[in-house]
């Protein structure tokens, strides 16, 4: 209990010194980043317990509305979640240079290493390993990293399907959408096999990727740049059949997260292919986001969803979107890139305003995501992967600002 009243102790001077001199309308990304590592550190401090032990195969998923801890679940290929807490950790040491921090990082990584010498489950094992062991490689060079992370991409890859020309993602729903599938969330995944292909990976893994974005692109978004949350293809032919929605309001609505997860894939295949084809579309993908925001930046869960304004919002989207426009505005002409990076700063000071922060209530970094709204599952709740691309952005922020 003392150790948990200084930790918050702590976290109330920074608080106050964050308030302190703020007249201006600047973005202080240095204070956001000391928060997050008080965070984090908080978070450190309730794993070990009282007893002072960590079980690193049990990794942070959410804290419920109206729960103060983090509940935790088992690190395995059907918590797709596992590998962002690792990331976070990673993020916190590129941050502040804490060695401390970066055992820990590496110790939870290390607990994931077993995803990459089994058959592929799902679609995931880019969010699973790439977020934990890429960002353990890309600051380390640890050569062990790199062997994961190059069977992980050969793994993900017998997921492809040559006639959809797209990575099945969900194995197990294909009755249940009446044929295969493809979600939008499978566009962060394509890192993995683009990353692969570029360093000593088979090249084939980036033609994969290519064509998935591709027949994403040409089949998975309205005329108005929205996007379905899934696609459907037959299973023989790989003809596409429809879309349609799984964790959104309805088939022609258009889910927020599913929406930030196209702006940040698009992103990152510019970044690899330098392909202009996607740099064009992800504006485009981006402007549909952007003109459906409410006043705060900070989406609805569904943009379309019945009872809006007083439908949840969902911080997770905000956060995604928010560090896949950072990056974006880096690859822009000035004026165009500025008008993506200052939404993107608009979007980082409403998650870090005192009404989206979790601040001292809860040792994760924000409040009010919404994780599977149909399911009735992590309604206005604090959500791993939004503090995961949450500090990603705040770091990516300080290095446009450091350069």
């Amino acid at each position: 209990m003392k150790k948990t009243n200084m930790y918050l102790a702590g976290i109330g001077l920074l608080f106050l010194s964050a308030c302190a001199g703020t007249n201006d309308n600047s973005f202080r990304v240095d204070r956001s980043l000391e928060y997050c590592h008080h965070q984090v550190t908080r978070t450190l401090a309730e794993l070990r317990g009282e007893e002072g032990q960590i079980d690193y195969t049990l990794i942070p998923r959410n804290i419920l509305k109206g729960e103060a801890h983090w509940n935790c679940r088992k690190a395995s290929e059907t918590e797709w979640c596992s590998g962002f807490w690792p990331g976070i950790l990673w993020y916190d040491y590129e941050a502040t240079g804490d060695v401390q921090i970066r055992t820990e990082a590496e110790k939870f990584t290390a607990a994931l290493g077993f995803l990459a010498k089994q058959p592929a489950y799902d679609h995931d094992l880019g969010f699973l390993l790439f977020c934990s062991y890429g960002n353990g490689y890309r600051l380390t060079g640890n050569p062990e990293y790199k062997q994961v992370l190059l069977n992980a991409a050969d793994t993900l890859a017998t997921l492809f399907r040559p006639r959809a020309g797209t990575l099945l993602s969900w194995p197990r729903n294909v009755k249940m959408f009446g044929g295969y599938n493809t979600i939008m969330d499978n566009m962060m995944n394509l890192e993995l096999l683009l990353w692969a292909a570029k360093n000593g990976g088979n090249p084939y893994l980036a033609d994969i990727a290519v064509s998935h974005a591709d027949r994403t692109m040409e089949h998975q978004f309205r005329p108005d740049y929205t996007c379905y949350h899934v696609a459907v293809y037959d299973s023989i032919s790989g003809e596409f059949l429809r879309g349609v929605t799984h964790q959104g309001y309805a088939d022609s609505s258009t889910w927020a997260r599913g929406q930030a997860w196209a702006i940040y894939g698009y992103t990152l295949m510019y970044r690899e292919t330098k392909d202009a084809r996607y740099l064009n579309f992800v504006q485009k993908v981006a402007d549909a986001y952007l003109e459906r925001l409410p006043e705060d930046k900070i989406p609805y869960w569904d943009f379309d969803a019945p009872d809006i304004p007083n439908a949840p919002r969902d911080a997770s989207a905000a956060a995604v979107t928010t560090s896949a426009l950072l990056e974006l505005s880096s690859f822009l002409p000035d004026e165009t890139g500025t008008k993506y990076k200052q939404a993107a700063i608009e979007m980082l000071t409403s998650l870090s305003s005192e009404k989206y922060q979790s601040r001292a209530s809860k040792p994760s970094f924000l409040l009010h995501s919404t994780g599977h709204w149909p399911a009735g599952s992590e309604i206005d709740a604090s959500i791993i992967y939004a503090d995961y691309y949450y500090i990603e952005a705040l770091v990516r922020l300080r290095k446009m600002e450091n350069k």
